[in-house]
């Protein structure tokens, strides 16, 4: 084994074994525990905690690998997903902690006073959870498959056994302390090495300032010479062109931001904080530790777009031989996610703008986790890099596991098949149902296109269905008829526009485009569609309530003691069973 190796599978061993000895510590042993970890976390810990949670695969291995490629255009997964928590914090996370309910099924449930409305929003937190965790599956996959050196497949099958083992133990409240942990790994593993790369790039130790500096000892800026590397090489500008149209800029945008303020597992992490105002707190932390990381990224692709580029071209004109490829390109050879083709038969590595010519296919997966190696860094770092690739991936996918786990659970077997249920029944299907979600997100990840596809169509998803679910149960007076015919049509149309393109959750070969252009619906690309769906089921919403009786005085009760500024507290008895008395 390399040094590289024995030093990835040390800090890995130790990360997990850390993971999985604080799930046991912590173990739930109640279902409040195990959905809400009691509701006695502190707001600074929760920010920690939800901040992992927030920084998944797709952060941690895509985003600087999609802002890499695409350069100012990748800007939209930053720009959506902050102004996703300021919506998240205004508009969502207030009232319904203020109401009570932890989950969104069951405040869905409580504002129509429906069973159906509950069964309704059920589905739209599987579909959305499940399409979720198969891009944290895919990034997990993509991790250990470099770091053991094994097939894409095999690593991803390293990932199932791991997920399956430390979620199901400990539950939220383990979770969540299990998270504080993965968020000072990942945040360590992160910026570790950007601060390495940009010291020997920039003189300046901060991605975030190098990102502005100059190379070296010259007088050029990073962003002038990377924009002349690409240029020269076929590429669009760097810093100026956009691969998507301004619309898809806008859509993109607006989809993450709503989509975010819809997001299940995101909510039920500010039901395990004490109150209304720990709530308030919790987001403000949250933000400050997200944005520790978030503002690194753009500093992080600039320098891994130069180093690979400079390592394939070392001179203008001059193409790395393939017999002369580094380590790390036969590394990553090995996993399927870089492929080299010698089109004109010269032995050397055109990674050129045209694609008739170029003979380098570089996944934006390997992007970040190869930085380091590429970089030349120690093997030390290299291994640190796989340990916070890990930590994104599970902190993400278990709290997206609590979701389904609750969804089935308790909104599901307690609140509509057997109320009767006692706590250790819930905990058992719990760990049944999240035992089957991996299973299945992990077969499922083998066929996804990459983390960041996967993701953002779990918030087109959400954008298109819970989030008009939610302001409207928070903002309107808008009756169940009309909420529930909403998220159905908005989940219909954004799932018939996304999986027409890619395919029935990912599957080969169930696309379903047939005669039809891509981007047909105003050039609006798959997994920027949030917003067209939520127009939707705002539309289908309105004007089902026009035809259908209007919301009763419980409604107006329900909606004037959520908004309350001070005082109210959840009705004692839920609509639900108002309706049913």
């Amino acid at each position: 084994m390399s040094e590289v190796q024995v030093l990835t599978a040390v800090v890995v061993v130790l990360t997990l074994a850390l993971y999985m000895g604080i799930a046991i510590w912590s173990r739930a042993k109640t279902t409040s525990e195990f959905y809400v970890a009691g509701g006695g976390v502190h707001p600074i810990a929760n920010g920690m905690a939800t901040a992992a949670l927030w920084m998944s695969a797709a952060t941690f291995i895509s985003m600087a690998g999609f802002v890499a490629v695409q350069g100012y255009g990748g800007a939209v997964f930053l720009m959506g997903g902050t102004g996703g928590y300021v919506l998240l914090a205004l508009l969502v996370v207030p009232y319904l902690r203020k109401h009570g309910s932890f989950t969104v099924p069951e405040f869905i449930s409580d504002r129509c006073g429906s069973p159906a409305a509950r069964a309704v929003a059920i589905l739209c937190l599987l579909l959305i959870s499940l399409v979720y965790i198969i891009g944290q599956m895919k990034g997990i996959g993509v991790a250990f498959a470099r770091f053991l050196e094994v097939s894409f497949e095999a690593g991803l099958v390293a990932g199932i056994i791991i997920v399956l083992a430390y979620a199901v133990i400990g539950g939220m409240k383990g979770i969540t302390y299990t998270q504080i942990a993965q968020y000072v790994i990942l945040l360590f593993a992160y910026t570790v090495p950007a601060i390495f790369i940009s010291l020997t790039i920039t003189g300046h130790a901060l991605p975030q300032v190098g990102l502005g500096g100059t190379v070296g000892d010259s007088s050029t800026y990073l962003l002038d010479k990377l924009d002349q590397i690409v240029t020269e090489a076929g590429f669009k500008e760097y810093t100026t062109a956009k691969r998507i149209s301004t619309l898809n800029m806008l859509a993109y945008t607006l989809s993450l931001m709503i989509g975010a303020a819809g997001m299940p597992h995101l909510i039920m992490r500010f039901f395990t904080v004490p109150s209304v105002k720990a709530a308030r707190s919790s987001v403000g932390w949250t933000m400050l530790f997200v944005a520790l990381l978030f503002t690194a990224i753009p500093g992080v692709a600039a320098m891994a777009r130069l180093n690979m580029m400079q390592t394939i071209e070392p001179e203008p004109g001059e193409y790395l031989a393939y017999d002369d490829r580094p380590e790390w390109f036969k590394n990553w050879e090995t996993t399927g996610l870089l492929a080299f083709e010698d089109k004109n038969g010269d032995q050397r590595i055109q990674y050129v703008g045209d694609p008739d010519a170029n003979e380098l296919n570089v996944h934006i997966d390997i992007m970040t986790l190869a930085n380091p190696e590429v970089a030349g860094l120690p093997s030390w770092v290299i291994a640190l890099v796989a340990a916070g690739a890990l930590a994104a991936a599970l902190s993400t996918a278990a709290g997206l596991l609590i979701a389904i786990a609750s969804a089935i659970s308790h909104d599901l077997l307690r609140g509509m098949i057997k109320p009767s249920t006692d706590d250790q029944a819930a905990l058992r299907t719990s760990r049944m149902s999240m035992a089957f979600a991996v299973l299945l997100a992990g077969v499922l990840g083998f066929a996804a296109l990459s983390v960041a596809d996967a993701v953002a169509t779990a918030f087109t998803l959400a954008a298109a269905s819970l989030f008009p679910a939610l302001v409207l149960g928070i903002f309107t007076k808008m009756n169940k008829h009309g909420i529930i015919a909403g998220m159905l049509a908005g989940l219909a149309f954004t799932m018939f526009y996304a999986f027409q393109h890619h395919g029935v959750l990912f599957i080969p070969g169930t696309s379903f485009l047939g005669s039809m252009e891509r981007n047909w619906l105003l050039g609006i690309e798959p997994n920027a569609c949030g917003p067209l769906g939520a127009i939707v089921n705002f539309a289908v919403a309105f004007a089902v309530a026009k035809m259908t009786p209007a919301a009763g005085p419980e409604t107006e009760q329900l909606i004037a003691n959520m908004r309350m500024p001070k005082g109210g507290v959840k009705p004692a008895v839920h609509l639900g069973e108002v309706a049913e008395h």
